[in-house]
């Protein structure tokens, strides 16, 4: 048997209770009173978060990766923040890693009883390499599921950062972590429905690791997304909204700098400002780890 009954993500909810009973648009009212307590409950994590963000951006400089493990929800939730990181910030498909229990079906589907599997997650990450540079993160809303401990116990064997995100207050996850973010929502709407206020605080908590990670990483140059790649008409088109954006130039002049680069926007971005052929504003990004502003400071120098 396993005792559930000391996590607040398995207990009832008194401002539910009569959920059932509530015409539709006090239903409503009702969950989304609950999911305003979300982005409080994360707000108290974010020493954690920024300390997790700084060791991303550690490993990603020292060629480590970032592998996210969880079951179910949590699994999800981690290979929907990892697939979003090469189409937004060209980062090598290898950097940002989603695992799940149960494999590629259980991105889909339920695959019954993988998450209670310790050993799953170490030959998960085995198959990976995983190594001391990378860090894991570990997402379970209990802070309990056996699988994303077995990959815990396996990243901290190997010397990498461990961090762990859980919405139970010293939880077993916590515990194993070198880094515990706990967000604490409370009880959900429905008893036991982690996919609702826990699923939102993970997934929040998630868009500040990859994205702060990114922005570090020199990927941001303002709040543009300059490393964007061009995969269909739209981002096409946003590549020369971003060259625009940046430089104050015509849209013809963004696109003839960003053909004139193999479409690469920091590459463009620098031609503009700095009135530099392809070739030397290539070379001056790369001198400067890929920074648009230490770049053009170097001109400017």
């Amino acid at each position: 048997m396993i005792n559930l009954s000391q996590m607040m993500t398995e207990s009832r909810n008194p401002a539910s209770a009569l959920i059932d009973t509530l015409p539709t648009l006090e239903m409503l009212a009702t969950i989304n009173a609950e999911d305003k307590k979300v982005a409080a409950a994360v707000e108290a994590t974010l020493p954690q978060v920024a300390r997790v963000v700084d060791r991303v951006v550690e490993a990603f400089a020292n060629g480590g990766r970032l592998v996210y493990c969880g079951a179910g929800t949590s699994g999800r939730l981690g290979i929907l923040d990892a697939s979003e990181c090469p189409p937004t910030y060209g980062t090598p498909r290898e950097q940002v890693i989603g695992l799940i229990a149960g494999g590629n079906t259980a991105i889909l589907q339920a695959v019954e009883n993988a998450e209670d599997s310790p050993d799953m997650g170490r030959d998960d990450l085995l198959n990976l390499g995983f190594n001391a540079r990378d860090v894991l993160v570990g997402i379970a809303a209990s802070g309990r599921t056996p699988y994303v401990l077995g990959a815990m116990a396996y990243a901290r064997s190997v010397g990498a950062t461990v961090a762990a995100i859980s919405c139970n207050q010293n939880s077993e996850m916590s515990r194993a972590a070198d880094i515990a973010i706990e967000p604490l929502v409370g009880p959900e709407i429905v008893t036991g429905s982690s996919r609702m206020k826990a699923g939102t605080a993970q997934k929040l908590i998630l868009n500040m690791i990859t994205t702060g990670a990114m922005i570090q990483s020199g990927k941001v140059y303002s709040n543009l997304m300059v490393d964007v790649e061009a995969t269909n008409a739209k981002l096409v088109q946003r590549q020369v909204n971003i060259v625009v954006e940046a430089t104050e130039c015509s849209p013809g002049e963004a696109d003839y700098a960003l053909n004139e680069c193999n479409r690469h926007c920091k590459t463009a971005i620098v031609m503009v400002l700095g009135g530099l052929s392809a070739q030397e504003a290539s070379a001056l990004l790369s001198q400067n780890k890929g920074f648009i502003r230490k770049a053009l400071q170097g001109i400017q120098a």
